[in-house]
């Protein structure tokens, strides 16, 4: 990948770095997509970039563990290390799929090929599980209705806990102040949503598999004695959580999406529920956008009405109850999506296998080195308006109308 070690970070985005006290990593949910974020990251590690806040959901609280858990210069070797091993279907599959993936290196990319390939990897996960990360039950859920995690899933995540153990130095998480880990999960019988963050609590095994644990598939797991599933339940970006901590600062925020809010019209049913997965699970990117847009305006509009009053000063009640939407911070958000290709299906998202991991995360890399030649995406917002959104590909789009 030469785009992760080539065009080193421009002085006018070292400069701008600088300006920033919080630099977050936030990466949604999407399983088997997850390998784009890694490459996103590879990248910016490459460019000497070291978030110091990184918050995740589901395969993206496992990514996010994954680098906070780790020295500097292992995270990129250790979240190779874990997509390697996870890639890799579990039971009899595997020697098949081995054979399936040196045929397809042999032969030109194809279309049909690749989107035959991905589908018999999809299937591979749906009957066996993945290695490292889950398996499949002996015996359907349907039969039992005692409340267990075998009447109430269709996969073991066991072999997840013991893959995060080896690749997640959970010590070095809850130990060092530098760099900050939030994740979030939804709480089974309330419904309500809960951030673990390490600036807060020490953060545990417990809680990554709980951001990853999506139902149906994947059991319910415990935290202090409560049920807790997978965070993209309720919302599959973190992004509002960390525009909405106080006290405030200026933050830079990669904001690294594995579903594209924008798509073409369904032709095929199959089109249908892919279109489908990539509106409901990119919305709340959108949806935590404009409310840091709406709160930075409000924020901007009291400010300009205190200018009008005498003296500029508030009644003490009125000083108080506002004072958290007076502050002059901004919000500088760096979005990165990722586009799904021609060959991918409903399914993308667990098709897992060495092939698609290589497209994913060479995506990556290649959509994160096109963002570090766009040096004005890294100046720091203009105060009276208090946030900046920007996106490659929409500025893409937008050059391409005009």
């Amino acid at each position: 990948m030469d785009d992760a070690t080539d065009a080193p970070l421009a002085p006018a985005i070292a400069r701008d770095l600088a300006r920033y006290p919080t630099i977050a990593l936030v990466l949604q949910g999407g399983a088997a997509l997850g390998g784009y974020q890694c490459g996103v990251y590879e990248r910016l590690h490459a460019a000497g970039i070291a978030p110091n806040w990184i918050a995740g959901i589901s395969i993206g609280a496992i990514n996010a563990a994954i680098i906070a858990g780790s020295a500097p210069d292992e995270r990129v070797q250790r979240l190779r290390g874990f997509w390697d091993v996870v890639s890799e279907p579990a039971g009899p599959l595997a020697l098949p799929a081995l054979g399936v993936r040196a045929a397809l290196a042999a032969m030109p990319d194809d279309h049909g090929l690749l989107s035959w390939a991905r589908n018999l990897s999809a299937m591979g996960a749906l009957a066996q599980g993945q290695r490292g990360f889950f398996r499949a039950r002996t015996l359907s859920p349907f039969l039992f209705s005692d409340g267990s995690d075998a009447a109430t899933s269709f996969y073991d995540t066991a072999p997840l806990r013991e893959t995060l153990l080896r690749f997640v130095d959970f010590e070095r998480i809850n130990r060092d102040r530098s760099v900050r880990l939030t994740v979030g999960a939804t709480h089974v019988t309330r419904g309500n949503f809960r951030y673990f963050d390490s600036a807060l609590e020490p953060v545990r095994v417990e809680h990554i598999l709980a951001s990853g644990a999506l139902p149906p598939a994947f059991p319910a797991v415990e935290i202090d004695g409560e049920p807790y599933w997978d965070g993209g339940v309720v919302s599959n970006t973190p992004l509002e959580y960390i525009l909405g901590c106080r006290p405030h600062e200026d933050t830079l925020a990669f904001q690294v999406d594995l579903w594209s809010a924008r798509g073409s019209r369904p032709k095929t049913m199959l089109d249908v529920l892919e279109r489908v997965k990539d509106i409901r699970y990119s919305s709340r990117t959108r949806h935590g956008t404009q409310m840091v847009e709406m709160a930075q305006r409000l924020r901007t509009s009291l400010r300009e009405l205190i200018d009008h009053l005498p003296d500029r000063v508030l009644p003490p009640h009125l000083e108080q109850a506002l004072s958290p939407w007076l502050d002059d911070r901004v919000f500088n958000i760096i979005h990165l999506i990722y586009q799904a290709k021609p060959h991918e299906q409903e399914s993308k998202d667990y098709a897992f296998g060495t092939i698609p991991l290589r497209e994913h995360w060479d995506s990556g890399v290649r959509e994160m080195a096109l963002t570090l030649q766009r040096p004005d995406y890294f100046t720091l917002p203009d105060r009276a308006a208090g946030v900046a959104t920007h996106d490659v590909h929409r500025d893409t789009r937008s050059r391409a109308t005009d």
